[in-house]
């Protein structure tokens, strides 16, 4: 018997510029990609008015014979509007797109300065989908199409109630987790349709892939959402989800939940380039519980024709044409922008959702807001040579308050123990006050 995924339900190079008046100056060390975080979904949407192309990236450990996937739909699919792209394009787009740690160096403070593709398609045979849409017929299922994409067996279905689709679903195979009628319904009640894939083993083992490529919907429809609440269904718990869109005008949030950006630009001790990941995960769990896990979090807003710090090259034009972005060579609508334009701007979105936190599919805008935003995370290298000048000693001083201060900074984002943070950073809370302390108060013990 199947093992059908609810996951996330859903409708489905120009040179690098990079103006010198927005550069950060930092040096790119780590980044916080969708790979550290266990139950980890991946949706890239490229949207342009009503236009939208939908790449959903599979994330099954296990049997192939065992996946399937149950994803509704606003409108039929036909089989030209579905497509296999490539893994690796959304690895990219996810390192492009990450939270980074960058590093700075102090400089001697006795220094004086002046200022200055190929897709397969083949039907199912006609003889072969006859007994089936019979069956499916009575009860009130109706088997639109049928096709062979690459490696998946697709079927559109459409429906008018609930119970017959969990029969017919279960009856061919499909394993349906309780609580799914109730959901599916709901999609019927919407007069969506359901797109429904599972492996080809021998197709698969013909073209020579080991494993799940991502699947591309293109469609046509004024809703520009996202339904997750299937992906509750069979959930063992809270489910992390990356949201990428691609869109020409601007930033793109969502209006029926709360979209809000993740702390960014904080000094951080310089022991976290070892432990970055650990510092992310952390910091992104205390801004869930802080938001009762009732808030989508903005992770980047950028361009795409340039990024700094760069945590990986923008993406080329054909890895975006591969994730369904149309409309490259139309004229930009960016005033003012003299270099190679792309005319994609790129949002990174992050939840982690459960079905009562998140009881509603996500329903997004795109904005005109081309504002740029990263989550940045920043470390500040003391500097380590002999040096013995006025300079030197204010140097020393203001160093152990900024040191404490990052400390302080770490233990309010993650919730780590302020003073195990000062043992790795190698100083003590007593050592700070006495330094800020004046030299009468030192004297008389004040």
């Amino acid at each position: 018997m199947k093992k059908t995924l609810f996951l996330i339900a859903i409708f489905l190079s120009a040179a690098l510029f990079i103006p010198s008046s927005y550069s950060f100056c930092g040096f790119y060390v780590a980044k916080a990609d969708a790979k550290l975080f266990n139950q980890a979904s991946q949706v890239v949407l490229a949207r342009k008015e009503d236009k939208t192309v939908i790449t959903m990236a599979n994330d099954f450990q296990g049997d192939l014979t065992e996946f399937a996937v149950v994803i509704p739909v606003p409108t039929f699919i036909e089989k030209g509007q579905i497509h296999i792209g490539d893994k690796k394009i959304i690895d990219h787009l996810d390192a492009y797109t990450a939270p980074r740690l960058v590093e700075y160096f102090d400089e001697d403070p006795c220094t004086k300065h002046l200022f200055k593709d190929d897709v397969m398609f083949s039907a199912a045979p006609e003889s072969a989908m006859a007994p089936r849409r019979e069956s499916a017929k009575s009860l009130g299922v109706t088997i639109e199409a049928e096709y062979t994409v690459g490696e998946y067996d697709i079927v559109i279905l459409s429906a008018t109630q609930s119970n017959g689709l969990e029969i017919w679903l279960t009856e061919n195979g499909y394993r349906i987790p309780d609580g799914a009628a109730n959901v599916l319904g709901s999609y019927i009640k919407q007069k969506m349709r359901f797109f429904v894939a599972k492996v080809n083993i021998e197709e698969q083992s013909k073209l020579g892939f080991s494993y799940l490529r991502p699947i591309s919907v293109a469609y046509d429809s004024p809703k520009f959402m996202l339904p997750i609440r299937l992906g509750t269904v069979n959930a063992k718990g809270p489910q992390e989800l990356f949201i990428y869109t691609l869109t020409k005008k601007g930033r793109v949030e969502t209006t029926n939940y709360r979209t809000i950006k993740l702390p960014t630009n904080m000094d951080l001790p310089v022991y976290i380039k070892s432990e970055f990941g650990d510092f992310y995960r952390a910091m992104f769990d205390q801004q869930v519980q802080k938001e009762n896990m009732k808030t989508v979090f903005l992770e980047y807003a950028w361009d795409m024709n340039w990024c700094d710090p760069c945590a990986a090259d923008p993406l080329s034009d054909k890895e975006l044409r591969e994730l369904g972005v149309f409309w490259l060579n139309e004229p930009s609508n960016q005033p003012g922008w003299k270099g190679p334009a792309k005319n994609v701007f790129v949002t990174r979105l992050h939840l982690r959702y459960t079905a009562n936190k998140f009881p509603e599919d996500l329903i997004f805008q795109e904005t005109a807001d081309r504002t740029n935003f990263q989550g940045r995370y920043v470390l500040r290298h003391p500097f380590s040579g002999n040096t013995d000048c006025d300079a030197a000693d204010e140097y020393r001083k203001s160093l152990k308050m900024r040191q404490e201060k990052e400390g302080q900074t770490l233990s309010s984002l993650t919730g780590w123990d302020i003073n195990a943070i000062r043992n790795r950073m190698g100083i003590t809370a007593t050592s700070i006050e006495n330094d800020d302390k004046s030299w009468w108060q030192k004297l008389w013990g004040k």
